[in-house]
């Protein structure tokens, strides 16, 4: 992998991260299996998946970037656990 790929990857899952961040935080708030927390958890997903296109990853980097979009899901959700 070449060292642009690399950076593209890197910004990728930055973004998945950090777009679940605030999404976990307001979901902690929300009723579990309401339309509200469904609607929290897969809003990002399709901004993912259209990053990873554009920027032309095959599905093998699907896990990863699920990674980062579940540790954002729950690190968000720890921070608003902690402000209560």
């Amino acid at each position: 992998m070449t060292p642009d790929r690399a950076l593209q990857l890197t910004g990728l899952l930055v973004f998945a991260f950090g777009s679940n961040l605030p999404l976990g935080y307001l979901r902690e708030t929300s009723r579990k299996f309401s339309l509200r927390w469904f609607v929290l958890i897969h809003l990002s997903i399709p901004f993912i998946i259209a990053l990873r296109l554009i920027l032309d990853f095959s599905w093998t980097i699907i896990p990863l970037t699920l990674g980062g979009a579940v540790a954002g899901q729950i690190i968000g959700a720890r921070l608003r656990r902690r402000q209560s």
